[in-house]
């Protein structure tokens, strides 16, 4: 196992997703501990801490609503007084609804903002506070997409949070810098993860027409965001703020 993130501690959103538990195991591989905040009842985490906890480190998990601000509150509390004050926070988190703007309902509408916007903003805002109070430097990185810049008309909601995602990740950036807690935005394109690859089991075309439309014609794996939102963490990178790191494929460059 590295070294490279020993007394580091990781705190993950949406910590029992793909890309929330490939993310998990990469820092846990590089020696940090890891607190996963999931809708999942305990229950349904305990595989995956063992998995983790045999890498050598400490874990903690919590059934948390990203979008209940005070449950979150409690969380970051929990991880503090169980692990210590975490100092990576990674806003993963996030649900999405497949429904043009006539389609979706105003409910749908509100929860994915809820959890995917709002959701965010209370963990970041509640983990960094942390931070400034006992004036530690860290790192936080937000799961964003492509589609925060490319119009996706069946996923209206998700598009729309993630865009105020990263102007979050652009404000918070720019204010935390002078206390040395470096805020950046992850935004992949098409992800073999989560709903996507559910889709993708089912109708293997669907797969392949992704994949085509991808100039360098490779879909992305969960291991391989785990692995930019490592490296964005790295104690090497000491002036990347602000910034978003767009891992699609070229997708971005047929809009």
């Amino acid at each position: 196992m590295d070294n490279l993130f020993t007394k580091r501690i990781v705190l993950i959103s949406g910590g029992l997703g793909d890309i929330g538990r490939a993310t998990a195991l990469e820092f846990a591989r590089q020696g940090a501990a890891i607190a996963l905040g999931d809708i999942s009842p305990p229950a349904k985490a305990a595989a995956f801490l063992d998995e983790l906890e045999q890498l050598g480190i400490a874990t903690h998990y919590t059934q948390v609503d990203v979008s209940d601000a005070k449950a979150v509150q409690n969380w970051v509390s929990e991880v503090e007084n169980s692990l210590g004050v975490a100092d990576i926070i990674i806003a993963n988190a996030a649900t999405v609804t497949v429904g043009g703007i006539h389609e979706i309902t105003a409910e749908q509408w509100t929860n994915e903002l809820n959890v995917n916007l709002n959701g965010a903003f209370f963990l970041t805002q509640s983990a960094t506070a942390r931070l400034l109070a006992h004036q530690l430097p860290g790192r936080v990185v937000f799961i964003g997409s492509w589609a925060a810049h490319s119009v996706h008309t069946h996923i209206p909601a998700y598009s729309v949070s993630k865009a105020g995602l990263r102007m979050l990740c652009q404000c918070l950036a720019l204010e935390l810098a002078p206390h040395q807690i470096l805020v950046n935005e992850i935004a992949p394109g098409y992800v073999n993860a989560g709903l996507s690859a559910r889709f993708w089991e089912k109708d293997p075309e669907l797969s392949e027409e992704a994949r085509n439309r991808v100039p360098i014609k490779k879909l992305i794996s969960a291991e391989a965001v785990a692995g930019q939102v490592v490296q964005l963490c790295h104690p090497a990178n000491e002036h990347m703020t602000g910034s978003t790191l767009l891992m699609d494929g070229g997708l971005s460059l047929l809009t």
